[in-house]
């Protein structure tokens, strides 16, 4: 039977075949999955069986068509936006190379330096990475936050030497400027520190018609010596170090009239200017700790800083440090000074007596412990008043560098006092925590004695001469051993020399002081 095929009819079978040409096309173009294939033949199969039936003209065939249509005009947006969304990517890609590509012209015209400098900056050195504190450090740190601070403990610490970061406030508290209180400290500091500034008003900052002729001759001195101070350093050559130094060297004298101004002050007053310096730097956050416990710059602009450059010596840090924090740096070594030259005030009076009877005492003590030295010296006719002079009067600060020889030596010159002589101490090596550090300390307990400072000082230089003995024994000519003898070969020396010099006057120190007996003329010791 034959069903009779209308216009209509023909053109809902011509629809049918361009959607079925259609979806052909789409399932060839956008490789659809396994299910979507069944369903497109499921439906394919059904459009064939409807179209050999007979049938009257309905709109069901009108209604499949439409979904078919619509289907293929979805995979189509699909397609549009998957096409849209790789070309975005490839675009990215190129903007990428030519970026690339950019760059790697330019740097192939850029400096060699600023290429390896950019370099530095992405590279993080090993030296520069933070480390736990050591065991020492610990210690220091304990006992500085203490809110009653032990004395007998912090002197027994800095005997061995202090970490830098340490070391400002110990010195201040083993002179005696700041109390153990930790309370205290803020309203002593404030209130001397204005006392200080009313003291520049009163002495420094008149009219030289208001001064006396000795006051006149004071500051002519003062303002002579302090551009000799310290040449070779870069920090005693900058202006404001210059004039906070002789302030306080001039009133200093002013306030000390019975032994005023003594060439070899300026000298004392060197190593607590660097110290106060850079705890200021620390405050203000330019200096921090490395990785051997020192202190390194921060600042972006100097990736490089070596550990052994002390940028606070050579005054290149200064620039950082307010007129307000430079006022209390000068306030803070005024008097610290201060406390220091009160215990060996009669250094700088008439006649010098304290220096000489330190250098009379060297003199023993050498012909004691190397008597071929001392009768080798005398033969060529170098009194020991002629360079050991300078010894005691400037307490060593001439021989050795400020940082870190003077400070290290310091550090257990301030800690002396106050402390007990060696006949009641004992040598000890940290243990437990402190093994790895592989440094011996010395251990000494507190007394009312002070002037230990000194007495340790003699032992320090008898150390120092005996350590070129065999140098000098072999010179003959008074030019020769004369000219060693006021330049010695110190220029290489660190915290290892140094260690080693303190060790041997601590080791004479407990052989000598308090036994006059062993002792060649006691007569002339006391």
């Amino acid at each position: 039977r034959r069903s009779v095929r209308t216009p209509a009819n023909i053109s809902d079978d011509n629809d049918n075949m361009m959607s079925s040409k259609s979806t052909s096309q789409i399932r060839t173009t956008n490789t659809p999955s396994v299910e979507s294939l069944m369903e497109e033949d499921a439906a394919a199969a059904e459009a064939m069986r409807r179209f050999s039936e007979p049938k009257a003209l309905t709109f069901a065939d009108d209604d499949f068509t439409g979904e078919v249509r619509k289907e293929e005009n979805g995979r189509k947006d699909e397609a549009q936006q998957h096409s849209v969304t790789t070309d975005e990517t490839i675009s990215e890609t190129k903007a990428a190379a030519m970026a690339t590509t950019v760059e790697k012209t330019s740097n192939h015209f850029e400096d060699p330096k600023q290429e390896q400098h950019k370099q530095d900056q992405n590279t993080i050195k090993p030296s520069k990475l933070r480390r736990q504190r050591s065991y020492k450090e610990r210690q220091f740190e304990s006992c500085l936050e203490s809110s009653v601070i032990s004395m007998t403990e912090l002197r027994q610490l800095c005997w061995n030497g202090i970490p830098r970061y340490h070391r400002a406030q110990a010195w201040k508290l083993l002179l005696g400027y700041l109390p153990s209180n930790q309370q205290r400290h803020d309203i002593l500091l404030k209130r001397k520190r204005a006392e200080y500034a009313d003291a520049i008003a009163q002495h420094y900052d008149i009219d030289d018609d208001i001064r006396t002729s000795q006051e006149q001759e004071t500051l002519r001195q003062v303002l002579v010596d302090v551009p000799r101070t310290a040449p070779d350093v870069g920090l005693f050559r900058e202006d404001k170090i210059r004039a906070a130094l002789s302030r306080l060297l001039y009133i200093w004298a002013c306030r000390h009239p019975a032994s005023s101004y003594v060439q070899g002050i300026n000298d004392l007053a060197t190593p607590f200017i660097v110290v106060f310096v850079r705890e200021q730097l620390y405050r203000a956050k330019v200096l921090s700790m490395d990785d051997d416990g020192e202190y390194i710059s921060d600042d972006e602009n100097d990736p490089d800083y070596e550990h052994s450059h002390d940028a606070v010596l050579e005054g290149t840090l200064l620039h950082h440090v307010s007129e307000e924090a430079m006022l209390e740096v000068e306030a803070d070594c005024y008097w610290c000074l201060t406390n220091l030259l009160a215990g060996i005030q009669d250094h700088y009076t008439s006649d010098q007596p304290g220096v000489q009877r330190m250098v009379m005492r060297l003199e023993e003590l050498v012909t004691r412990i190397d008597a071929s030295l001392s009768s080798h010296l005398s033969e060529s006719g170098i009194g020991f008043v002629q360079f050991a002079f300078k010894w005691m009067n400037c307490l060593l600060l001439r021989e050795f560098s400020l940082s870190p020889c003077v400070e290290r030596l310091w550090d257990t010159y301030l800690s002396e006092n106050g402390l007990s002589s060696p006949s009641s101490s004992s040598l000890r090596t940290q243990s437990s925590e402190a093994d790895y550090s592989k440094t011996t300390t010395i251990t000494r307990t507190a007394t009312t004695s002070n002037n230990s400072f000194q007495e340790f000082h003699v032992y320090v230089c008898a150390a120092f001469l005996c350590q070129f003995s065999s140098q000098l024994q072999v010179m003959t000519e008074f030019e020769d051993l004369f000219a060693f003898l006021q330049s010695m070969p110190t220029q290489e020396w660190g915290i290892v020399e140094m260690e080693v010099l303190l060790s041997q006057a601590y080791v004479l120190s407990t052989l000598f002081q308090g036994s006059d007996a062993h002792l060649a003329n006691t007569e002339l010791i006391r």
